[in-house]
């Protein structure tokens, strides 16, 4: 199927791009897409690491009230707050890891596809939308209804 056929035009493959420039332009989304992903990850760990801290805390306040106070001193000294790895809390670890590789990955990816593709996201999923639907039917159309 012609993939310029019936389709979003905002999503048309530009003249000058061949089948496998879209598709080295659909593995480099994919790519970011999945980097998008393990960033994701990152905030669920920072997330759940701050909310075991603040546990942490309740935990020590609970063992001090039933009477431990060595071991809820012990808790609040040597594990709340501790840094996660030398030096940092998770927040430093995102901020890291956004700086270092998420945002030069982003901008690259960019840079890329408005070079060779004059910006046009997606051109490989939107290839395969106007080939996996059915044509007239209602809810297999090209666009959004406007």
């Amino acid at each position: 199927m012609d993939s310029k056929q019936e389709m979003d035009p905002a999503h048309r493959v530009p003249d000058g791009v061949d089948e496998k420039t879209v598709r080295a332009l659909g593995a480099l989304s994919k790519a970011l897409e999945t980097t998008e992903r393990a960033r994701g990850h990152l905030y669920g760990f920072h997330q759940l690491t701050g909310t075991a801290d603040f546990e942490l805390g309740d935990a020590a306040r609970l063992l001090r009230e039933a009477g431990y106070e060595e071991q809820a001193a012990l808790v609040e000294t040597e594990i709340v707050g501790r840094n996660v790895i030398p030096g940092h809390w998770t927040f430093q670890i995102i901020e890291a890891y956004n700086a270092t590789y998420y945002r030069p990955f982003a901008a690259v990816e960019r840079d890329i596809v408005d070079e060779v593709a004059g910006g046009r996201d997606h051109l490989l999923e939107a290839r395969l939308k106007t080939i996996r639907r059915t044509p007239h039917h209602p809810d297999h159309t090209a666009t959004p209804p406007s």
